[in-house]
């Protein structure tokens, strides 16, 4: 696991990065935090077969996903009063999503949903929009065609923003 983190480090602070980027300024999830939160959450995946780079990198991409919604949440539950004071991740990261955890959260229960009526589309909003996959990197790491990435992420936004009013 060590051998392959050094291998796909810059690859992972790129993701990171690109999810990290709309993100209000002084966010406090670091970079390096998040890549550190989703490699952690990686190395419990003991039974896995890692079938290629673009299988990995989709997984990495949902555990990132899943890191920025946990902070979401807990941001969402701090703001309402709900406990304890929330903690950085490490000593470089100062906190939590802040702005937008109710949008985090309300993406991720509308991509759950359309999970529930369409897993592939699901899955291509993930490695696209959180993992800042290519079209073929996408269809490499989903075993479709880069044409059926295309026509599924057309209608797997169009599906999203209809769900979020947007």
């Amino acid at each position: 696991m060590e051998d392959l983190f050094t291998l796909v480090y810059a690859e992972l602070r790129r993701i990171a990065e690109r999810q990290l980027r709309g993100e209000r300024f002084g966010h406090t999830l670091c970079t390096t935090a998040l890549v550190h939160e989703a490699w952690f959450e990686l190395s419990k995946l003991n039974r896995i077969q890692w079938q290629s780079r673009a299988h990995f990198l989709a997984l990495a991409s949902q555990a990132m996903r899943r890191v920025l919604i946990d902070y979401a949440v807990a941001r969402k539950t701090q703001k309402r009063g709900g406990g304890k004071p929330m903690q950085s991740i490490d000593d470089d990261a100062l906190a939590v999503v802040q702005e937008h955890a109710e949008e985090f959260v309300l993406l991720d229960e509308a991509l759950q949903r359309l999970a529930a009526i369409n897993e592939r589309h699901a899955r291509i909003v993930e490695c696209r929009f959180y993992g800042g996959m290519s079209v073929d990197e996408t269809a490499e790491a989903l075993e479709i065609s880069p044409a059926t990435v295309k026509r599924d992420w057309t209608l797997a936004r169009a599906w999203l923003n209809k769900e979020l009013g947007a």
